[in-house]
């Protein structure tokens, strides 16, 4: 069962629109900064808002714009659980087979089944209030699969979770999408959840698509400024120069490896904060050349194992410093510094719209 989408979805006067296809047992994650329009083209996929324009079908069959949710077969997982707080868990869970007229003995089989795939089998007889918001989020989960739906769509399922009661959920949403094999979309900010659940990612910004492709090459080697922040890079746009480099316009010049950019051809760099090295006295280092700058220290962030530094000549840059190395070298806001980072650290990409 495939899940084909073309659409120009709205809310108000905000537009969003993407073109993806989904295959059986594929996830596909989709990243976006707030605002982005991702829960809008979710809400349209399921149902639950207009769709403008265009198409969205299952396995080659169109479904009409005016088809309700209750008859998409397509089922929709919210950041919050929505329960229904007088039912019990059995009675949510069996809400969406006797809302298709399932007879009530036949809708409670279905939902105990549903419960036990989601290790709840033991709390059917609990009101929502009884249960964890883990428990909550995973009877949602087993109302959403008891509908029996052809695609899944998962609108930040996680973000509500601890880290541990997180990561048991990606576990179970992992072990549906291989068992049941239909396709799953994500809508996430959380890279984990790419990596973990999606073969592929869409980015999406201001209601358009700005990357798509396998997640290794998106959160590798992302062309945008939200992805490169949650892939944890530095992204540098600019065009090719003479000796396969990339010149951006703050005077930079990187060398790495990728694609061969032709001179003036549009293209981007990306390196880890991690993979540059630092020297403490930029007056005594070599003048700027590829792949190197100097800098004046304008921000120290504190991170994992040490401090994170940003200059005021190249304030889009974030330089990674262990904490000992920080403070053998001195490193303090207005420290003159000189940074370089190896050819080999570097990915070399031209822009999507340019030719090959």
């Amino acid at each position: 069962m495939t899940l084909d989408v073309d659409i120009t979805a709205r809310a108000g006067a905000f537009r969003v629109a993407a073109a993806f296809a989904v295959a059986p047992g594929e996830a596909l994650a989709l990243l976006g900064p707030n605002g982005a329009g991702k829960s809008t083209l979710l809400a349209a996929i399921a149902g639950h808002a207009p769709h403008a324009e265009g198409t969205i079908a299952l396995n080659g069959s169109p479904i009409a714009a005016s088809t309700p949710p209750e008859r998409r077969r397509i089922g929709l997982l919210g950041q919050r659980a929505l329960l229904f707080p007088h039912l019990t868990a059995l009675e949510n869970v069996a809400f969406g087979p006797r809302a298709q007229g399932v007879a009530a003995p036949e809708a409670r089989r279905r939902a105990l089944v549903h419960l036990d795939e989601v290790g709840l089998h033991d709390v059917a007889g609990r009101r929502p209030a009884e249960l964890s918001g883990g428990q909550q989020q995973r009877v949602a989960l087993a109302r959403a699969l008891a509908a029996d739906p052809l695609a899944l769509l998962l609108d930040e399922p996680f973000a509500s979770l601890d880290a541990e009661t997180g990561t048991q959920a990606r576990r179970l949403v992992t072990q549906l999408r291989d068992r049941l094999g239909i396709p799953i979309v994500i809508v996430t900010h959380d890279p984990l959840d790419a990596v973990m659940l999606a073969s592929r990612t869409v980015v999406i910004d201001d209601g358009r698509v700005v990357q798509h492709g396998p997640t290794a090459e998106v959160l590798g080697h992302p062309r945008s400024r939200f992805a490169a922040a949650i892939a944890g890079v530095n992204l540098v746009a600019g065009s090719g120069a003479t000796g396969n480099a990339l010149q951006a316009e703050s005077g930079l010049r990187l060398i790495g490896h990728g694609d061969a950019l032709a001179v003036g051809e549009a293209g981007s760099a990306v390196f880890a904060p991690s993979s540059v090295r630092i020297s403490a006295d930029a007056g005594t280092a070599p003048p700027p050349g590829e792949n190197s700058w100097h800098g004046t220290v304008a921000v120290m962030e504190a991170v994992a194992g040490g401090v994170r530094l940003f200059t005021a000549e190249h304030p889009e840059l974030a330089v990674d410093c262990p904490s000992g190395t920080a403070a053998a070298l001195g490193i303090r806001p207005g420290a003159a510094l000189a940074f370089r980072v190896d050819a080999a650290d570097v990915s070399l990409r031209r822009d999507a719209d340019a030719p090959a």
